[in-house]
Protein backbone atom coordinates (compact mmCIF):
# COMPACT_ATOMS: atom_id res chain seq x y z
CA UNK A 1 0.00 0.00 0.00
CA UNK A 2 1.68 3.27 -1.10
CA UNK A 3 1.75 5.92 1.61
CA UNK A 4 0.85 9.58 1.14
CA UNK A 5 1.60 12.19 3.80
CA UNK A 6 -0.04 15.60 3.63
CA UNK A 7 2.13 18.22 5.32
CA UNK A 8 0.01 20.80 7.15
CA UNK A 9 0.78 23.99 9.00
CA UNK A 10 -0.93 27.28 9.79
CA UNK A 11 -1.45 29.54 6.79
CA UNK A 12 -2.18 26.94 4.13
CA UNK A 13 -5.01 27.19 1.59
CA UNK A 14 -8.02 25.03 2.42
CA UNK A 15 -9.04 24.33 -1.19
CA UNK A 16 -5.78 22.61 -2.15
CA UNK A 17 -5.76 20.84 1.22
CA UNK A 18 -9.27 19.47 0.62
CA UNK A 19 -8.36 18.36 -2.92
CA UNK A 20 -5.53 16.19 -1.60
CA UNK A 21 -7.71 14.75 1.18
CA UNK A 22 -10.57 14.03 -1.23
CA UNK A 23 -8.34 12.04 -3.57
CA UNK A 24 -5.76 10.40 -1.33
CA UNK A 25 -7.59 10.39 2.00
CA UNK A 26 -10.97 9.05 0.87
CA UNK A 27 -11.77 5.35 1.02
CA UNK A 28 -11.61 4.39 -2.66
CA UNK A 29 -10.91 0.71 -2.18
CA UNK A 30 -13.96 -0.05 -4.30
CA UNK A 31 -11.91 1.33 -7.21
CA UNK A 32 -8.38 0.28 -6.21
CA UNK A 33 -7.62 -2.11 -3.35
CA UNK A 34 -5.36 -1.38 -1.60
CA UNK A 35 -5.67 2.39 -1.95
CA UNK A 36 -3.29 4.80 -0.17
CA UNK A 37 -2.15 4.79 3.44
CA UNK A 38 -2.94 8.45 4.07
CA UNK A 39 -1.91 10.66 6.99
CA UNK A 40 -1.83 14.30 8.04
CA UNK A 41 1.52 15.43 9.37
CA UNK A 42 2.14 18.65 11.30
CA UNK A 43 3.93 20.05 14.31
CA UNK A 44 0.65 20.53 16.19
CA UNK A 45 -3.02 21.56 15.78
CA UNK A 46 -3.40 23.62 12.61
CA UNK A 47 -5.72 26.54 11.87
CA UNK A 48 -6.60 26.82 8.17
CA UNK A 49 -9.13 29.56 7.54
CA UNK A 50 -12.23 28.66 9.56
CA UNK A 51 -11.08 25.05 10.01
CA UNK A 52 -8.97 23.38 12.68
CA UNK A 53 -7.03 20.19 11.95
CA UNK A 54 -5.46 17.67 14.29
CA UNK A 55 -2.49 16.00 12.53
CA UNK A 56 -2.05 12.24 12.84
CA UNK A 57 1.72 12.50 13.15
CA UNK A 58 4.52 14.99 13.58
CA UNK A 59 6.46 16.41 10.64
CA UNK A 60 9.19 13.81 11.16
CA UNK A 61 6.78 11.21 9.74
CA UNK A 62 7.14 12.79 6.29
CA UNK A 63 10.48 11.00 5.91
CA UNK A 64 8.66 7.63 6.07
CA UNK A 65 6.13 8.39 3.30
CA UNK A 66 6.33 7.36 -0.35
CA UNK A 67 4.73 10.64 -1.43
CA UNK A 68 4.60 13.99 0.38
CA UNK A 69 2.00 16.60 -0.64
CA UNK A 70 2.43 20.34 0.10
CA UNK A 71 -0.84 22.32 -0.17
CA UNK A 72 -0.91 25.98 -1.20
CA UNK A 73 0.77 28.58 0.99
CA UNK A 74 -1.51 31.60 1.65
CA UNK A 75 1.03 34.32 2.41
CA UNK A 76 3.85 33.98 -0.11
CA UNK A 77 5.51 37.12 1.29
CA UNK A 78 6.23 35.20 4.50
CA UNK A 79 8.89 32.51 4.66
CA UNK A 80 7.52 29.01 5.36
CA UNK A 81 8.21 27.60 8.84
CA UNK A 82 11.75 26.30 9.18
CA UNK A 83 10.63 22.98 10.69
CA UNK A 84 8.34 22.33 7.71
CA UNK A 85 11.07 23.19 5.21
CA UNK A 86 13.56 20.92 6.96
CA UNK A 87 11.07 18.05 7.21
CA UNK A 88 10.26 18.28 3.48
CA UNK A 89 13.96 18.33 2.61
CA UNK A 90 14.58 15.30 4.83
CA UNK A 91 11.67 13.42 3.24
CA UNK A 92 13.06 14.01 -0.24
CA UNK A 93 16.53 12.91 0.88
CA UNK A 94 14.94 9.73 2.28
CA UNK A 95 13.50 8.96 -1.16
CA UNK A 96 9.99 10.44 -1.03
CA UNK A 97 8.30 11.81 -4.11
CA UNK A 98 7.39 15.40 -3.21
CA UNK A 99 4.55 17.32 -4.85
CA UNK A 100 3.37 20.88 -4.25
CA UNK A 101 -0.08 22.25 -5.03
CA UNK A 102 -0.40 25.89 -6.09
CA UNK A 103 1.87 28.10 -3.94
CA UNK A 104 3.15 25.10 -2.01
CA UNK A 105 6.00 25.44 -4.51
CA UNK A 106 7.42 28.18 -2.26
CA UNK A 107 8.00 25.54 0.42
CA UNK A 108 9.83 23.34 -2.08
CA UNK A 109 11.86 26.34 -3.17
CA UNK A 110 12.85 27.14 0.40
CA UNK A 111 13.94 23.51 0.80
CA UNK A 112 16.18 23.84 -2.27
CA UNK A 113 14.20 21.20 -4.18
CA UNK A 114 13.47 23.45 -7.17
CA UNK A 115 17.12 24.24 -7.91
CA UNK A 116 18.02 23.01 -11.38
CA UNK A 117 14.44 21.88 -12.05
CA UNK A 118 11.42 23.14 -13.98
CA UNK A 119 8.57 24.24 -11.76
CA UNK A 120 5.29 26.11 -11.79
CA UNK A 121 2.81 27.65 -9.39
CA UNK A 122 -0.31 29.81 -9.62
CA UNK A 123 0.20 32.19 -12.56
CA UNK A 124 -0.13 35.22 -10.26
CA UNK A 125 2.93 34.10 -8.27
CA UNK A 126 5.27 32.70 -10.93
CA UNK A 127 7.30 35.89 -11.22
CA UNK A 128 7.91 36.03 -7.47
CA UNK A 129 8.81 32.33 -7.35
CA UNK A 130 11.35 32.87 -10.14
CA UNK A 131 12.77 35.96 -8.40
CA UNK A 132 13.15 34.20 -5.07
CA UNK A 133 14.58 31.00 -6.53
CA UNK A 134 16.66 31.92 -9.60
CA UNK A 135 18.19 28.44 -9.83
CA UNK A 136 14.76 27.08 -10.77
CA UNK A 137 13.22 27.33 -14.25
CA UNK A 138 9.71 28.62 -13.54
CA UNK A 139 7.17 27.98 -16.30
CA UNK A 140 4.08 30.22 -15.95
CA UNK A 141 2.18 28.59 -18.83
CA UNK A 142 1.57 25.00 -17.71
CA UNK A 143 -0.82 23.20 -15.38
CA UNK A 144 1.83 21.09 -13.70
CA UNK A 145 5.43 19.94 -14.04
CA UNK A 146 6.60 16.38 -13.35
CA UNK A 147 10.33 16.00 -12.65
CA UNK A 148 9.87 12.47 -11.34
CA UNK A 149 10.77 13.02 -7.70
CA UNK A 150 9.62 16.65 -7.51
CA UNK A 151 6.28 17.80 -8.95
CA UNK A 152 4.60 21.21 -8.88
CA UNK A 153 1.16 22.38 -9.97
CA UNK A 154 -0.45 25.66 -10.88
CA UNK A 155 -3.36 26.99 -8.83
CA UNK A 156 -6.80 25.75 -7.85
CA UNK A 157 -8.19 23.28 -10.45
CA UNK A 158 -4.64 22.40 -11.55
CA UNK A 159 -4.07 20.93 -8.08
CA UNK A 160 -6.73 18.35 -8.91
CA UNK A 161 -5.00 17.67 -12.24
CA UNK A 162 -1.69 16.96 -10.52
CA UNK A 163 -3.31 14.71 -7.89
CA UNK A 164 -5.01 12.68 -10.62
CA UNK A 165 -1.70 12.56 -12.48
CA UNK A 166 -0.12 10.96 -9.39
CA UNK A 167 -2.95 8.43 -9.22
CA UNK A 168 -2.45 7.71 -12.93
CA UNK A 169 1.26 7.04 -12.33
CA UNK A 170 0.55 4.76 -9.37
CA UNK A 171 -2.62 2.95 -10.45
CA UNK A 172 -3.06 3.48 -14.17
CA UNK A 173 -5.17 5.66 -16.43
CA UNK A 174 -8.34 3.57 -16.18
CA UNK A 175 -8.52 3.92 -12.40
CA UNK A 176 -7.64 7.62 -12.51
CA UNK A 177 -10.51 8.13 -14.96
CA UNK A 178 -12.92 6.30 -12.64
CA UNK A 179 -11.97 8.67 -9.84
CA UNK A 180 -12.38 11.67 -12.13
CA UNK A 181 -15.89 10.51 -13.02
CA UNK A 182 -16.66 10.12 -9.32
CA UNK A 183 -15.57 13.74 -8.81
CA UNK A 184 -17.53 14.87 -11.89
CA UNK A 185 -14.48 16.41 -13.55
CA UNK A 186 -12.75 15.84 -16.91
CA UNK A 187 -10.59 12.69 -16.77
CA UNK A 188 -7.37 14.32 -17.92
CA UNK A 189 -5.78 17.66 -18.67
CA UNK A 190 -2.22 17.36 -19.85
CA UNK A 191 0.41 19.04 -17.68
CA UNK A 192 1.67 21.11 -20.60
CA UNK A 193 -1.75 22.63 -21.21
CA UNK A 194 -2.05 26.38 -20.69
CA UNK A 195 -2.91 27.11 -17.05
CA UNK A 196 -4.91 30.30 -17.49
CA UNK A 197 -8.41 29.50 -18.77
CA UNK A 198 -10.95 32.29 -18.69
CA UNK A 199 -13.92 30.10 -17.68
CA UNK A 200 -14.34 27.11 -15.37
CA UNK A 201 -13.93 23.61 -16.77
CA UNK A 202 -17.01 22.83 -18.91
CA UNK A 203 -19.82 20.86 -17.38
CA UNK A 204 -22.09 18.60 -19.46
CA UNK A 205 -24.77 20.59 -21.29
CA UNK A 206 -23.35 23.94 -20.25
CA UNK A 207 -21.08 24.94 -23.16
CA UNK A 208 -21.06 25.02 -26.99
CA UNK A 209 -19.10 21.75 -27.24
CA UNK A 210 -21.27 19.74 -24.84
CA UNK A 211 -22.54 17.44 -27.61
CA UNK A 212 -19.38 17.43 -29.71
CA UNK A 213 -16.91 16.16 -27.10
CA UNK A 214 -18.80 12.91 -26.27
CA UNK A 215 -19.42 12.41 -30.00
CA UNK A 216 -15.70 12.66 -30.73
CA UNK A 217 -14.74 10.37 -27.82
CA UNK A 218 -16.97 7.66 -29.28
CA UNK A 219 -15.15 7.96 -32.63
CA UNK A 220 -11.49 8.09 -31.67
CA UNK A 221 -10.80 5.19 -34.04
CA UNK A 222 -11.88 7.27 -37.01
CA UNK A 223 -9.59 9.71 -38.88
CA UNK A 224 -11.36 12.81 -37.56
CA UNK A 225 -10.29 16.20 -38.85
CA UNK A 226 -10.98 19.72 -37.65
CA UNK A 227 -13.44 20.04 -40.51
CA UNK A 228 -15.27 16.91 -39.30
CA UNK A 229 -15.54 18.34 -35.81
CA UNK A 230 -16.67 21.73 -37.09
CA UNK A 231 -19.29 20.14 -39.30
CA UNK A 232 -20.65 18.08 -36.40
CA UNK A 233 -20.70 21.16 -34.15
CA UNK A 234 -22.38 23.21 -36.89
CA UNK A 235 -19.82 25.99 -36.76
CA UNK A 236 -16.82 27.18 -38.74
CA UNK A 237 -13.35 25.78 -38.08
CA UNK A 238 -12.31 29.19 -36.76
CA UNK A 239 -15.18 29.33 -34.28
CA UNK A 240 -14.50 25.73 -33.26
CA UNK A 241 -10.86 26.52 -32.52
CA UNK A 242 -11.90 29.56 -30.47
CA UNK A 243 -14.35 27.49 -28.39
CA UNK A 244 -11.76 24.75 -27.83
CA UNK A 245 -9.15 27.24 -26.70
CA UNK A 246 -11.67 28.96 -24.44
CA UNK A 247 -13.01 25.77 -22.84
CA UNK A 248 -10.04 23.38 -22.82
CA UNK A 249 -6.99 25.61 -23.22
CA UNK A 250 -5.80 23.71 -26.29
CA UNK A 251 -6.56 23.14 -29.99
CA UNK A 252 -9.06 20.62 -31.41
CA UNK A 253 -6.32 18.40 -32.87
CA UNK A 254 -4.21 18.48 -29.71
CA UNK A 255 -7.28 17.60 -27.64
CA UNK A 256 -8.00 14.67 -29.99
CA UNK A 257 -4.40 13.53 -29.79
CA UNK A 258 -4.46 13.57 -25.98
CA UNK A 259 -7.71 11.59 -25.85
CA UNK A 260 -6.27 8.98 -28.22
CA UNK A 261 -3.20 8.54 -26.05
CA UNK A 262 -5.36 8.20 -22.91
CA UNK A 263 -7.60 5.67 -24.66
CA UNK A 264 -4.50 3.72 -25.69
CA UNK A 265 -3.38 3.70 -22.05
CA UNK A 266 -6.71 2.26 -20.92
CA UNK A 267 -6.64 -0.43 -23.61
CA UNK A 268 -3.07 -1.39 -22.69
CA UNK A 269 -4.10 -1.66 -19.04
CA UNK A 270 -7.37 -3.54 -19.48
CA UNK A 271 -7.07 -5.71 -22.62
CA UNK A 272 -4.69 -8.13 -24.31
CA UNK A 273 -5.10 -6.38 -27.66
CA UNK A 274 -1.96 -6.07 -29.78
CA UNK A 275 -0.35 -2.69 -30.31
CA UNK A 276 -1.50 -2.87 -33.96
CA UNK A 277 -5.10 -3.38 -32.84
CA UNK A 278 -4.89 -0.56 -30.32
CA UNK A 279 -3.38 1.73 -32.96
CA UNK A 280 -6.46 1.10 -35.12
CA UNK A 281 -8.89 1.50 -32.20
CA UNK A 282 -7.38 4.85 -31.21
CA UNK A 283 -7.09 6.33 -34.68
CA UNK A 284 -3.28 6.23 -34.71
CA UNK A 285 -3.28 4.09 -37.85
CA UNK A 286 -0.15 1.99 -37.39
CA UNK A 287 1.75 0.50 -34.49
CA UNK A 288 4.79 2.54 -35.47
CA UNK A 289 2.83 5.79 -35.23
CA UNK A 290 1.28 4.80 -31.91
CA UNK A 291 4.65 3.82 -30.45
CA UNK A 292 6.22 7.12 -31.48
CA UNK A 293 3.44 9.34 -30.12
CA UNK A 294 2.87 7.21 -27.02
CA UNK A 295 6.54 7.27 -26.06
CA UNK A 296 6.69 11.03 -26.62
CA UNK A 297 3.58 11.69 -24.49
CA UNK A 298 3.86 9.09 -21.73
CA UNK A 299 7.63 8.65 -21.55
CA UNK A 300 7.74 4.88 -22.12
CA UNK A 301 6.84 2.60 -25.07
CA UNK A 302 3.40 0.92 -25.08
CA UNK A 303 4.84 -2.52 -24.26
CA UNK A 304 6.71 -1.20 -21.23
CA UNK A 305 3.60 0.67 -20.07
CA UNK A 306 1.55 -2.51 -20.35
CA UNK A 307 4.05 -4.47 -18.26
CA UNK A 308 3.78 -1.82 -15.55
CA UNK A 309 -0.01 -1.77 -15.31
CA UNK A 310 -1.08 -5.20 -16.54
CA UNK A 311 -3.66 -6.72 -14.16
CA UNK A 312 -2.78 -9.92 -12.34
CA UNK A 313 -5.66 -11.78 -13.97
CA UNK A 314 -5.82 -12.24 -17.77
CA UNK A 315 -7.58 -9.25 -19.33
CA UNK A 316 -10.25 -9.58 -22.03
CA UNK A 317 -9.36 -9.26 -25.67
CA UNK A 318 -10.48 -6.06 -27.38
CA UNK A 319 -13.39 -6.46 -29.75
CA UNK A 320 -13.42 -3.74 -32.37
CA UNK A 321 -16.76 -2.51 -33.60
CA UNK A 322 -17.66 -2.28 -37.23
Amino acid sequence: MPSVALAVTDGMLHYELSVAIEIFGADLTHIVDPWYDFSLCGSGPVRIGRFRLEPDHGLDQLAHADTVILPGWADTDREPPADLVEAVRAAHTAGARVASLCTGAFVLGAAGLLDGRRATTHWAHTRELARRHPAATVDPDVLYVDNGDVLTSAGKAAAMDLCLHLVRLDHGSANANKIARRLVIPPHRDGGQAQFIATPLPEPGNHPLSELLPWALERLGQPLTVEDLARQARMSSRHLARHFRHLTGTTPLQWLHTQRIRHAQELLETTNATVDTIATATGMGTATTLRRHFHRSVGVPPDAYRRTFRPQQPAPHLQLGS
